[in-house]
């Protein structure tokens, strides 16, 4: 075995930078404060704490042909879109199936990582370890944090005046389970995030009255698109991704506004956001809009402040009699074992070189996976990242110079401020951003040659959904099995919905689409000459 690396996290990241660490003959150790792998999709009935916590009736909004490592396809009876205790059942099957687990060390938690005084010779890091209550210290030569960013909740009670004087109870989403609680209730749900929809749905159903309080708005999307696909089948594509790049800004964005809106007018609704061109990731609940049309669940403006028993919105309503808050208003970043400097090294923002690199970093030694989010899923992102990572901690890659790399995130900070507005998240165009991380390790699809020697795959791969078996096509760690995968996508994605069989099953008609994009865009060329 080669170097030693120490990696933070049993969840989907680190299970993908174990894996990764193997095919480089990298020697992994990975520490887990649980007692089991799946991180975030790890279901308990309580929170604990420094572990992400998710409540019972959970669903991937990514389906299962999107979000699988790249050469380890869901099972074809899979559902698409799947509760968490069967995307559980795959991750510990994956782990199994790679040998992944002998390198865990679980109920294992890191208490410090710190630069060892040789550092700036050697790049190596002394890890501090506590089980049992005993500590142990070791030194590894690179770091991989796989902890997460859905830990540390954010709870903004100083935003909300006198929420100290209001005698009902509030928490956090972190800290809700189900809807049992809440019979009977008057509940006010703080945030339109997935979180906030999803419990605002499933309370409404029980409790007595359901309020909704969002500053900015958002798009909803359901999971379910054109001509019953999952949605991110249809949508994330390379031509469609390609055609929002090369757009003129302003056909773009009316494009996307014009696409978000097809399922309800979000006006009518209350729901529209305030900036409706930005990216920002959408909202993605089937039911939300028919539980407003029923009347069991209202949306209003920010809170202006709290009394003792009700909450005043910006708009002047009052919300009265209110039994629970709830604070679905995500989660701040936090690597207590670190030196914040290192991950926030320039004006105390995350200051990473593609999501990964710390770019000040006199030895590239540390990488962070599993940080950046975009409409893309977190496991093929997270696996792509390893890789690269790995690659660079066994000298098989090698990164650009600082200054190269202060250039680029500070370009890449600009688009993702026109496309996605101010926040606090490293987000990202997915295809644009994994194509980037393909380049560095030699795999990106090389798509004008695939058309030169395999028209049919061409075809998918360019024109269907850019699926996770794209990055493991070509190049280093390609997997023979991803062509097949590729080109039966669509089987496995109506199998489970073909239950009872009626005709034959139908896929999306890529040319079709094409010659109706490109019909669509002729005329509103044709209009645009016609007036300027």
């Amino acid at each position: 075995m080669g170097k030693r690396v120490a990696i933070v996290g049993a969840g989907v990241s680190g299970l993908a930078s174990i894996r990764c660490c193997l095919e480089e003959g990298l020697e992994p150790t990975c520490f887990e404060r649980s007692n089991d792998i799946g991180g975030l999709w790890k279901f308990l009935d309580h929170a604990e704490e420094g572990r992400a916590s998710i409540y019972q009736s959970v669903f991937t909004n990514s389906s299962k042909e999107m979000m699988c490592f790249p050469d380890f396809p869901y099972p074809d009876d899979y559902p698409n879109y799947m509760h968490h205790s069967k995307l559980q059942e795959y991750i510990k099957t994956f782990a199994q199936k790679k040998n992944l687990l002998r390198y865990i060390q679980f109920e294992t938690l890191v208490s410090s990582i710190k630069k060892c005084p040789s550092f700036l010779v050697t790049g190596q890091w002394e890890v501090v370890s506590e089980k049992d209550g005993k500590q142990e210290s070791t030194i590894f030569d690179a770091i991989m944090i796989c902890s997460g960013h859905h830990v540390y909740p954010n709870l903004p009670t100083d935003s909300f005046p006198g929420l100290h004087q209001f005698q009902g109870h509030y928490l956090h989403s972190r800290d809700y389970k189900g809807p049992d609680a809440f019979k009977g209730k008057r509940v006010l749900v703080i945030g339109l995030g997935n979180s906030g929809s999803d419990i605002a749905v499933e309370l409404s159903r029980l409790a007595t009255q359901v309020v909704i309080s969002t500053r900015s708005g958002s798009w909803v999307m359901s999971r379910v698109w054109d001509n019953g696909y999952p949605w991110d089948m249809v949508y994330v594509t390379r031509f469609a991704s390609f055609l929002r790049n090369a757009l003129p800004s302003f056909v773009s964005d009316w494009l996307y506004v014009k696409k978000m809106n097809t399922w309800f007018k979000h006006e009518n609704f209350g729901l529209m956001p305030l900036n409706g061109s930005l990216r920002k990731e959408p909202v993605f609940n089937d039911e939300l809009p028919s539980r407003i049309l029923c009347g069991t669940v209202s949306i209003k403006p920010n809170v202006k402040e709290f009394t003792e028993t009700s909450a005043v919105f910006e708009d002047g309503t009052v919300f009265e009699a209110i039994d629970s808050v709830i604070f679905a208003t995500g989660y701040d970043y936090a690597y207590p074992f670190l030196d914040d400097s290192i991950i926030k090294s320039r004006n105390n923002e995350v200051t990473l070189f593609k999501g990964i690199f710390p770019p000040l970093m006199e030895k590239p030694t540390l990488a962070v996976i599993g940080l950046v989010q975009s409409l893309g899923a977190a496991i093929p992102t997270a696996d792509l990242q390893a890789r690269w990572a790995a690659k660079v901690f066994a000298n098989s890659c090698t990164l650009p110079t600082t200054n190269e790399m202060m250039d680029d995130i500070d370009e890449k900070m600009g688009k993702k401020l026109k496309w996605f507005g101010q926040s606090q998240t490293l987000q990202t165009d997915y295809i644009t951003y994994m194509d980037e991380l393909g380049s560095f390790i030699g795999a990106k699809p090389n798509i004008p040659w695939l058309f030169l020697t395999d028209p049919q795959l061409a075809l998918e791969v360019y024109f269907g959904p850019c699926s996770p078996y794209q990055f493991r096509l070509m190049g280093p760690g390609k997997w023979d099995g991803a062509r097949n995968a590729i080109l039966t996508q669509w089987d496995r994605t109506v199998k489970p919905t073909r239950m009872r069989a009626v005709g034959k099953a139908q896929r999306p008609q890529h040319f079709y689409n094409l010659l109706r994009i490109l019909s669509f865009s002729v005329l509103l060329l044709a209009v645009w000459l016609t007036f300027y």
